[in-house]
């Protein structure tokens, strides 16, 4: 594959989280649309064609129109956020991410008070991408993978349009060149090689949520309280440095840590029913 580019960013100030290590990063992935194998992508994604790449932007919007998206990477004040992140699957990493607030982006557009959600769309390719072209080696998805979030999450200042990681451009298995990162959300949610987004009246139908609705919810918040149907959500692997294993065990926060700033997008819900 091609080699990952430098990027231009303002670093983050706050290291207190200790990040997993980049090759754990690019070899420990799930992106179904290139196998299901926690190994498949980074051996499988790395032909993917990531230049050019548009990003169309469309729905209840007062400017419809296409990003650039690597005028927008050359052409933007990039910004590093350490973000933890919590697959559904019980295991987690710390992720140096680089990227642009979803809100700033979606701002250009002019929502209008109709757009309620917002859905995303990852690039549809079979014959670049292999999961596509075979459901069996796709995980039976129907595709093109599709995710969303409400209004009040998109413009939440934490949600990011990530296009790096570790400082440079992002290896296609975490998504090159435009990823979403919600980090208060499951790793599902965090939609892989975006090429639409769409603002929404109604809440869009999500991938995971259409293939197992009792099993993964349209709003897949971090919640230790809440147990996946077939294992525990109250702790969690970290893939991180040493041990034997990789990885060691930890509790699971709510919100996966972040229940300070969006705890009260969800003042009224119940997280048990709305999961």
């Amino acid at each position: 594959g091609a080699p990952r580019k430098n990027l231009k960013f303002k670093k983050a100030v706050d290291a207190t989280l200790k990040s997993t290590p980049e090759n754990k990063i690019l070899t420990y992935n799930n992106f179904y649309e290139f196998g299901t194998d926690k190994t498949d992508p980074a051996e499988n994604a790395q032909d993917l064609k990531v230049e050019p790449w548009t990003l169309t932007v469309e729905g209840e919007v007062a400017k419809p129109g296409k990003l650039d998206v690597w005028e927008l990477i050359n052409g933007t004040q990039l910004e590093e956020r350490i973000y933890r992140m919590r697959c559904v699957e019980a295991w987690s990493m710390v992720i140096p991410w680089v990227g642009i607030e979803l809100g700033k982006i979606l701002k250009q557009f002019e929502p209008t008070s109709k757009a309620k959600y917002v859905a995303f769309q990852t690039l549809h390719d079979p014959e670049q991408m292999p999961g596509q072209k075979n459901r069996f080696v796709g995980g039976g998805i129907d595709y093109p993978y599709v995710e969303g979030l409400r209004m009040d999450e998109a413009m939440h200042p934490l949600s990011l349009l990530a296009v790096g990681l570790y400082g440079k451009t992002l290896a296609p298995q975490n998504g090159a060149p435009i990823r979403l990162v919600v980090p208060w959300k499951y790793g599902f949610k965090g939609i892989k090689s975006i090429v639409r987004i769409k603002l929404m009246e109604r809440m869009p139908s999500t991938s995971w949520n259409q293939l197992a609705p009792d099993e993964y919810g349209f709003y897949a918040n971090v919640n230790p309280q809440v147990d996946h149907p077939r294992w525990s959500q109250a702790s969690e692997r970290f893939i991180g440095e040493g041990g034997l294993l990789g990885f060691s065990r930890q509790a699971t926060l709510p919100f996966n840590g972040y229940g300070e700033q969006v705890a009260g997008l969800y003042s009224s819900m119940n997280l048990k029913r709305w999961f």
